[in-house]
């Protein structure tokens, strides 16, 4: 099962504080090229996997989508999804990633935020997403960058110079990573970018676009509590289509 960190009382209260918590979409930096990304909703069937607080559901809804389901193994997140939407064209349901069971053909658009670096058995979760879409479906997500989810040792994180420098631990060894974020011994599944393509692929997608996003200087100018994000990527976004 997924592990579920986010029903933790420590982890959960410092989640519900972080910028995208409380602003939603709007906070999330990465969010205008992951939208750019997306394909017309208008009409279309949503299920967003690994939901949160269900900004991106209730997103979908004023951007067209005609059903939209959220699913999270979160009842601390589901909970906040479901008292803060009022539509019944949304339903949230728990489900465990690691087990997804998705109906053939069911939905247009399969969407992941910063979720799918949890998941252990990728290749199993592609497989069933790749199944769920309706040919032509696309399939939207986002995840920690892997320079992000091998971090650097102790010690590493400024050269001879003083220099704030951006080191990876293994980089090429792929599996389970513990880090403390926001609680203590949180598991993150480190992957190389190559395996997320390679696994896209062989689950029967066609990439569309792939980015690797980093702030610009620009960002960091106007938001100061970015300083570093332009010094690597943070998140790793993919679209790709049955």
């Amino acid at each position: 099962m997924t592990q579920n960190i986010y029903d933790t009382a420590e982890f959960f209260a410092g989640y519900s504080r972080l910028p995208r918590s409380v602003d939603g979409l709007a906070a999330a930096p990465e969010w205008p090229t992951l939208q750019s990304m997306l394909t017309d909703l208008q009409g279309r069937r949503v299920v967003d996997l690994g939901c949160g607080f269900g900004w991106f559901c209730r997103w979908a809804r004023e951007a067209g989508a005609a059903s939209v389901q959220g699913l999270d193994v979160s009842e601390n997140m589901l909970a906040r999804a479901r008292e803060t939407t009022s539509d019944s064209a949304i339903i949230y349901a728990r489900a465990d990633l690691e087990r997804l069971d998705l109906a053939e053909g069911a939905f247009d658009l399969v969407y992941s935020s910063l979720a799918l670096h949890y998941i252990e058995n990728l290749r199993g979760l592609f497989e069933r997403v790749h199944c769920g879409l309706a040919p032509g479906g696309r399939f939207v997500f986002s995840v920690e960058h892997p320079m992000y989810t091998a971090p650097a040792k102790p010690g590493w994180t400024h050269d001879h110079d003083g220099r704030l420098t951006w080191p990876v631990n293994r980089y090429s060894e792929e599996g389970a990573r513990s880090t403390d974020w926001l609680a203590k011994g949180v598991i993150k599944q480190h992957r190389t970018l190559a395996s997320y393509v390679n696994l896209l692929i062989e689950s029967g997608f066609t990439l569309a676009r792939l980015e690797e996003w980093s702030a610009s200087a620009t960002d960091v100018a106007a938001h100061p509590d970015w300083a570093g994000a332009d010094e690597r990527p943070s998140f790793l976004l993919m679209a790709a289509h049955r």
